[in-house]
């Protein structure tokens, strides 16, 4: 199989090639979140309801490599909501790592702890949204450089 790509795509910016990514979004992929989570090279799956999402990242962890809730565009009731329901995840939160949009986010979060969420502020800049997908999956970049 053999993968073309024109000399003008910047092959730097894709820092999540062929990550699977679950958005949590009203938007679908045609939304703003949607297009830039597929420009830095996610592959992006989209679910409308929050517990539908939940299900299926329980239900298939390794086959989701991050879950973005964008808590504006999706009917989650909130950023507080959204990080109640991201505990519900439980010991999946240590393989699937989230990140959470919103604009009720005074200040980004870039946590530490793989279990916590990254908080990013909303309306989404692409660069916030690189910078956070980076974080995210910081330990998949460090065993690919090892």
């Amino acid at each position: 199989m053999q993968v073309l790509r024109s000399f003008e795509q910047n092959n730097a910016a894709l820092v999540g090639w062929g990550v699977r990514v679950l958005l949590l979004s009203s938007e679908g992929e045609a939304g703003p979140t949607g297009r830039r989570l597929a420009s830095l090279g996610g592959r992006v799956d989209v679910a409308d309801e929050l517990f539908a999402a939940l299900s299926e990242v329980i239900d298939d962890p390794a086959g989701y490599g991050l879950l973005v809730i964008d808590c504006d565009a999706a009917k989650v009731g909130g950023l507080d909501a959204a990080q109640r329901a991201v505990q519900m995840l439980g010991d999946v939160a240590q393989r699937v790592p989230v990140i959470l949009v919103s604009s009720e986010c005074r200040e980004q979060r870039f946590p530490a702890d793989r279990s916590a969420p990254v908080l990013l502020r909303g309306p989404l800049s692409a660069v916030s949204l690189k910078v956070g997908f980076e974080h995210a999956l910081r330990e998949r970049f460090m065993y690919r450089a090892a």
